[in-house]
């Protein structure tokens, strides 16, 4: 399984609303191949993330035209200006991430040789902490083998349940950042605003 992650900036916050409706009526089923789809959007910053669901790279590839014309049903004050668009393995989706109100997205940064050893210790040993944290519904990782580069999504029922984890977070990212040797290159919290036909998605 893998994920195109496309990022967004400079949006008009007061259209956030109006955006998510869209994305929502819109939906993964107008992107051939796309198996589910996740909306998370920073109000006060104008930022979000849309990260779509697929079988293989070379379904994402195929579906890029359908991402650059369904881009024309908003405008740019609405979407906001797309500053990245990459792909990602899939390593880890456990929980129920329909449930999800809020995520915290951690970006860590390392070696490409490191990186099977790291998913390995994250899922045995960090995935079950963060599991069990009060308020978690789920968490994705994604991965990027050949910059050593990894993303952790972890999943609330609400933006109180992850306000109250920060400090086990910070914990917890550190511990994961340990395992594969890596930094970590941010943090950043988002509503999850849409989140749709995830029941399709798995490792």
């Amino acid at each position: 399984m893998y994920a195109r992650v496309a990022s967004f900036e400079g949006r008009d916050s007061s259209l956030t609303d109006q955006l998510i409706q869209r994305v929502r009526d819109q939906g993964p089923s107008s992107v051939p191949d796309a198996k589910g789809f996740l909306g998370l959007f920073d109000r006060d910053r104008g930022t979000s993330l849309g990260i779509t669901f697929f079988d293989s790279e070379e379904a994402i590839t195929g579906s890029e035209r359908a991402f650059e014309d369904m881009a024309k049903n908003f405008s740019p004050e609405m979407r906001g200006r797309r500053t990245s668009v990459d792909t990602y393995e899939v390593t880890i989706f456990d929980g129920d991430a329909e449930r999800a109100k809020a995520a915290r997205v951690s970006t860590l940064e390392g070696s490409p040789s490191k990186i099977d050893e790291s998913i390995s210790k994250v899922q045995s040993e960090t995935l079950p902490q963060v599991r069990k944290l009060d308020g978690n519904v789920g968490a994705i990782g994604l991965t990027d083998r050949k910059s050593g580069r990894a993303i952790v999504i972890t999943l609330w029922e609400s933006s109180d349940a992850l306000r109250k984890t920060e400090q086990q977070a910070d914990r917890l990212r550190e511990q994961a950042a340990k395992f594969g040797g890596q930094s970590i290159g941010g943090v950043n919290r988002y509503e999850v605003a849409v989140a749709q036909q995830l029941s399709a998605v798995h490792v």
